[in-house]
């Protein structure tokens, strides 16, 4: 896995649609611009334009093994196992602490986007596959570690399974889905809100 503590870096990703861009490049292995276009419907250009900022921390490079021609701009990730902060280290650098408040700001409002997302009804027609789940374990902090890691070690499976370079010739019918996950000590309730 990547890891960076370059406060840049983490505003990068905190943006959200560069953060769909490495989500949606995690999932699939390989994309060129005109998919990631297609896949989050935005214009080629801003595609390549965010494609272009994240290859600047280093965080995506081109996959010349996956592209048709010299021509032909493929993208992957630098790192297939994904990206991790030293937080200690970037807080303490020069705008570490915006740069974080920043990307706090960001992961949280998403985290909140995908939970009212799942509880959502589907509009018309569409059958949306969805399993939300919330379960309770007593564990050491080694075996949180030892879970997280075998959880980890599954969803990298079936990323690899299925992660296929876009632009081929053969059909896919998948999309990408998001798993959010978090293991945590369960937390205290919420503060009380009048209503």
């Amino acid at each position: 896995m990547a890891t960076y503590d370059d406060p840049r870096v983490l505003r990068a990703i905190a943006h959200p649609t560069r953060n769909r861009v490495l989500h949606e490049l995690s999932a699939a292995g390989s994309l060129r611009a005109a998919d990631i276009a297609r896949l989050l419907d935005i214009p080629a250009n801003q595609a390549s334009f965010h494609l272009r900022q994240l290859a600047k921390y280093e965080l995506v490079e081109e996959d010349p093994e996956a592209a048709r021609d010299r021509r032909d701009r493929v993208w992957r990730l630098v790192d297939r196992e994904g990206i991790s902060f030293r937080t200690e280290d970037m807080l303490a650098q020069p705008g570490g602490k915006a740069a974080y408040t920043v990307f706090r700001r960001s992961a949280v409002a998403w985290g909140h986007h995908l939970v009212e997302q799942a509880f959502s009804r589907p509009e018309g027609d569409r059958v949306e596959r969805k399993n939300v789940s919330e379960h309770s374990l007593r564990l050491t902090p080694e075996e949180a570690d030892e879970l997280a890691t075998e959880l980890n070690d599954v969803i990298g499976r079936w990323r690899d399974r299925n992660a296929t370079a876009r632009g081929s010739d053969e059909p896919d019918d998948r999309e990408t889905y998001s798993l959010l996950q978090l293991l945590q000590p369960y937390p205290g309730l919420p503060e009380a809100t009048e209503e």
